[in-house]
């Protein structure tokens, strides 16, 4: 019998997360993990590197959990644990920063753009946070690595990482390849469909978020912007209606050209009411599944905790590979 791959993915705890993440990302977890070795972690330590109300953070690790099995990951399946349960994971990051370099660090887009909009703390995990992600990926001895367009260049690094490790001290680390998945849906701002959909716009009307409760979901499709024509097609020259249909099709599994073949004779009113039910259907369910586990910590605990244990499992296994390669001595068990 074949041996199945191994997938990683993190997500950070900074927040509820938008219907462009589920689409993106969460949606596809729950297949995926029928045909991988799956490990999913809520990253909290990635999120250190802006400034947190530690309250927050630690209600957000708990809403991520909750919101990461209510979306069918299944924990017989899978393995989902918190970041700062393994300490390995900063363990091995500060073995991989002797092998990294400030040039290449620096140059990363992300740091680039988060220094600007964090002037007032512009801090080294700001600048090290490529590693720690490295870090997450090689423990584990990832093959596959779901990635958005933001972290594409992470990745590289950490391929880059990998080969310099192995050429440097011998092999140790597979060398992980990026996941784009075929169905992954762009999502856009509903309010200026120009620009990524995001849970930090100050505008409320600009994104679903995973939380919002059906007439809230269908409030804010009234409200998205269109265009002056009455065409329901998919074309450059329409980024809102473009939007809807790509929401649209991705909930309902469907094709872009077959939802426009839906709403040939439809006016914009009743497009918008049409992908507003749509998307209600598909959150509501999440959202009282989440809502329910969150008012059971004690299993979310237990889920966490049994996760951590096997993770660090697979993890250490790694990381005393590491620190027999590069000299230390290993402790005694």
């Amino acid at each position: 019998m074949e041996e199945r791959k191994v997938l990683f993915s993190a997500i950070q705890p900074s927040g509820i997360l938008t219907i462009g993440n589920y689409l993106g990302a969460l949606r596809n977890f729950k297949k995926l993990q029928n045909d991988y070795d799956s490990i999913f972690s809520v990253a909290d330590l990635h999120t250190l590197t802006v400034r947190q109300d530690p309250a927050v953070l630690r209600k957000n690790v708990y809403e991520l959990a909750a919101l990461y099995l209510a979306c069918g990951i299944d924990p017989q399946k899978s393995i989902l644990f918190v970041q700062s349960h393994v300490s390995a994971h900063a363990e091995l990051t500060w073995i991989l920063n002797t092998i990294c370099y400030p040039g290449e660090l620096s140059r990363m887009t992300q740091f680039k753009e988060k220094s600007k909009s964090h002037e007032d703390n512009i801090n080294m995990g700001l600048m090290d946070y490529p590693v720690l992600m490295a870090s997450d990926i090689l423990l584990y001895q990832t093959d596959i690595v779901p990635v958005g367009a933001d972290q594409k260049q992470h990745l590289e690094l950490s391929r880059d990482i990998a080969i310099r490790f192995n050429n440097r001290f011998g092999d140790v680390f597979k060398v992980p390849d990026g996941y784009i998945p075929k169905t992954a849906a762009r999502v856009m701002s509903l309010q200026e469909p120009s620009k990524k959909m995001s849970k930090s716009d100050a505008n409320f009307n600009a994104f679903i978020s995973m939380d919002d409760d059906p007439d809230t979901v269908r409030r804010k499709f009234k409200r998205a912007v269109t265009d002056s024509d009455n065409r329901i097609i998919f074309s450059e020259d329409k980024p809102g209606i473009s939007n809807l249909l790509t929401i649209y099709s991705a909930v309902c599994d469907k094709t872009i050209e077959d939802a426009e073949k839906e709403f040939e004779n439809c006016g914009y009113g009743d497009f918008k009411s049409k992908v507003g039910d749509a998307v209600a259907a598909v959150i509501e369910p999440i959202r009282q599944e989440k809502n329910k586990l969150l008012a059971s910590k004690d299993y979310l605990d237990y889920v966490l905790k049994d996760g951590a244990y096997k993770a660090e499992k697979i993890a250490y296994k790694t990381l005393f590979k590491v620190y027999k390669k590069v000299g230390l001595v290993p402790r005694k068990r």
